[in-house]
């Protein structure tokens, strides 16, 4: 097999360098979610110089990013299954980062919203990169772990976005915050694109496994008749209602509960989300990979558990009038909530061929986005509205309660009925929809 510059067609494993390529790809994941979710602790700001409602600000933070992250994510993702994916991940983040900035720039909410989707062309090309590098670096027994390791990007950046994004705000204005929070994005853009070698794509795959990429008719058929993948596309869509709803919304539920500024919010929030969002990953990635030596089905089990479990500590949370108190069932409720996302990741990347790994990441995130959060965070807006009337500063954290509860009901259904299409062994003949 001919070699071609920046590639590698080694199927050894790569030692050390995977865990330097992983905790690139974690950093990228990181930069995502602190320029998505920065919008969150300036929510207020926003609100009050462009006089918007909370359902105004559910659709900035919602559809005017997913709307075009999830068109852009189809054919990005159609190129990662056969072209150099450490090219895509690096233009991405240098195109989001700059969009990002432009936030900061706007004159109303029309301009706000392009900016935002200009934020979500730029991250919709990178996830689907990004998660089949991490497949092609780590055996598959490995891969729960090192999901679980790159879900820690997530609560990186949301803690990041918080606390950065905050003290910005304060020192200088939100505007600004947008664009000093944008501009680092392309240092890490370059990095990768000099560092990151290519792996040969499906090097881990089972020996006979057909490399060759089908056509899209094709491809998109064995997904959606794929049970096991779809299950967990859609459970993760559904569950991560409780993600997008808790990082994009807590920020304003604790400044119209508590009397503190943005930037203490930003700080106290963010240092909690870290907190919960370090262990959280870690923990469900280790949990899942020993779990999943005895029976696959906990790919799907863990998720639907700790999905509604951690719907209790976040109820004792948004009931608290103690400070200290909100923020530690937070904290502990955010990080049950992250256990979830290796199993996920791990099962979808498990699920599919090798050669339609980007795809299938584009199909979840499209469900994702779409019920997760464009649905999510305009419902939480909207149910906030309706009972501002009577229920006046916790209209909004009754609404984030009553979204995330449903969504744990709902996700725990769709994984339990996930599992079921497995069973505890032969889970990749299970995978291809027989």
């Amino acid at each position: 097999m001919a070699s071609t510059p920046g590639l590698t067609t080694d199927a050894r494993t790569p030692g050390a360098y995977r865990w330097y390529v992983l905790g690139l790809l974690t950093l990228t994941s990181a930069f995502s979610v602190a320029d998505r979710l920065v919008f969150g602790i300036l929510v207020q700001d926003i609100k009050a110089e462009f006089a918007l409602s909370d359902f105004e600000l559910g659709l900035l933070g919602g559809l005017a990013f997913s709307l075009i992250y999830v068109l852009a994510g189809f054919p990005a993702a159609r190129l990662a299954d056969r072209s150099t994916r450490r090219n895509i991940v690096a233009a991405a983040i240098a195109f989001w980062s700059l969009m990002t900035a432009a936030c900061g720039m706007a004159t109303g909410f029309w301009t706000l919203f392009l900016a935002r989707t200009g934020v979500g062309v730029g991250e919709g090309c990178s996830g689907p990169s990004s998660q089949s590098l991490v497949a092609d670096y780590f055996t598959r027994g490995e891969l729960a772990k090192a999901m679980g390791f790159l879900t820690i990007g997530a609560s990186m950046g949301t803690a990041g976005g918080l606390i950065i994004g905050g003290q910005l705000a304060e020192i200088f204005d939100w505007r600004w915050a947008f664009i000093l929070m944008g501009l680092p994005g392309l240092l890490l853009g370059g990095v990768i694109y000099l560092t990151v070698r290519e792996p040969l794509r499906g090097r881990y795959a089972p020996a006979g496994t057909d490399m060759t990429q089908l056509p899209l008719g094709q491809t998109i058929r064995s997904l959606l008749t794929n049970r096991v993948f779809m299950g967990l596309a859609l459970g993760w869509a559904v569950q991560i209602m409780i993600g997008y709803g808790l990082a994009f919304w807590m920020a304003a539920v604790m400044l119209r509960q508590f009397p503190i500024s943005t930037g203490d919010v930003g700080l106290y929030l963010g240092f909690t989300f870290f907190l919960g969002g370090i262990p959280g990953p870690i923990l469900g990635g280790y949990l899942t990979q020993w779990l999943t030596r005895r029976d696959e089905r906990w790919r799907a089990w863990l998720p639907g558990v700790v999905s509604l479990g951690c719907v209790a500590p976040l109820a004792l949370s948004l009931t608290s009038d103690s400070f200290t108190v909100f923020l530690g069932w937070f904290g502990l409720a955010y990080a049950v909530y992250v256990a979830s996302q290796a199993g996920i990741l791990s099962g979808i990347q498990a699920a599919v061929e090798p050669a339609s790994r980007g795809f299938a990441v584009a199909i979840a995130l499209f469900f994702n986005n779409l019920i997760g959060q464009t649905l999510g965070l305009g419902l939480i807006g909207a149910i906030s509205d309706s009972l501002t009337p009577t229920q006046g500063t916790s209209a909004l954290a009754m609404a984030v309660f009553g979204v995330c509860l449903a969504s744990g009901v709902v996700s725990l259904a769709i994984f339990a009925w996930t599992a079921a299409q497995m069973g505890p062994s032969g889970y990749l003949e299970k995978m291809k929809g027989g």
